[in-house]
């Protein structure tokens, strides 16, 4: 099978290269803007034509877009995550390939729901942000398309690999300095909200079983399970052996900002601090995904717990100077 795997070097797609290179019967290709791509390509600015001529030379049977931004302004994230598969779906449609689409969408794309609540494939999305609504866009084109293509709702995924920018990473990156300087206590803030996380080890097993599947349409990707920030914070102190105390702070008045590491002099925020307020990815106070979808028609389920993936967090963390 040739799968060609766009976005090979973010977070997801490291993974999925590496789940697709130990299955003996794939052939893949990589690409991207980066120069260890097989081919670069950048689909924020490249045509569909250009595409298609290529996708015509390789014959894929499988395209896997993992490519996509997390961060910056609407427009950017506009051109990243919604003009790129637009240029995607386009090209599939133009080649000869046949290529079956798998897309990576994510849970931000339902935005809040309400505590207690599992979100399943069928509810209505609200997305709370422009990251969400760039990404549900893109759902929408893939959908609307009329190529065979499933898109995977990939919740919050963890493990090794954690940008150091996400939640759970500045949460270990605050408590490897505060174990460093020998401060006794770790003041975090935006930690009573509940996620649905889930290995991103698993997640490339969940592409993996897509991209041999004949399912069609929206699958969420999660543990079925939210987590409480505090608790995961606790979990991490655990494995990282810090026996300081975990405060957390009430949301702060004003505009928000990044908090970690406040000058210690700083009355209000004494001590590093690991979040901003409130968790910024426009869900609200809970998310936790109804998975039966994935177990029903991709025979997955996810098999690493949270410990484990927080143990990951963990140990690249410590490993920085």
């Amino acid at each position: 099978m040739r799968v060609l795997l766009i976005g090979a070097n973010g977070y997801i797609g490291r993974f999925v290269a590496d789940r697709l290179l130990a299955d003996p019967a794939v052939q893949l290709t990589a690409l991207g803007r980066g120069d260890d791509a097989d081919v670069r390509f950048d689909l924020a600015t490249g045509s569909p034509g250009a595409l298609t001529r290529f996708l015509d030379a390789v014959h894929p049977g499988v395209v896997i877009n993992c490519a996509g931004a997390i961060r910056g302004g609407a427009r950017e994230l506009t051109r990243h995550n919604t003009v790129a598969v637009a240029t995607v779906c386009e090209a599939l449609r133009r080649s000869g390939c046949g290529a079956r689409l798998v897309q990576i969408g994510c849970g931000s794309e339902y935005g809040p729901s309400q505590p207690g609540s599992s979100t399943a494939e069928d509810a209505v999305p609200r997305p709370g942000g422009p990251y969400g609504v760039s990404k549900l866009a893109a759902t929408e084109l893939v959908l609307g398309s009329g190529l065979d293509a499933v898109v995977l709702r990939v919740f919050s995924p963890v493990g090794p690999g954690t940008p150091a920018g996400s939640p759970l990473g500045r949460l270990a990156e605050a408590m490897r300095r505060a174990m460093q300087s020998g401060d006794g206590e770790l003041k975090l803030a935006g930690l009573g909200v509940q996620r649905d996380f889930v290995d991103v080890r698993d997640v490339a097993r969940a592409v993996h079983a897509a991209s041999l599947s004949a399912a069609q349409g929206v699958i969420n990707i999660g543990s079925g399970r939210a987590v409480r920030l505090r608790d995961a914070a606790a979990v991490l102190a655990r494995v990282a052996g810090y026996g300081g105390a975990l405060h957390e702070l009430d949301a702060p008045p004003g505009p928000l900002r990044s908090a970690i590491g406040h000058p210690r002099g700083d009355a209000d925020h004494a001590g590093p601090v690991a979040y901003p307020y409130p968790y910024p990815d426009g869900c609200g106070s809970w998310q936790q995904a109804d998975v039966r979808t994935a177990r029903d028609r991709l025979g997955w389920r996810p098999r690493i717990n949270l410990e484990e993936s927080l143990a990951d967090i963990w140990m690249e963390a410590a490993c920085r100077i």
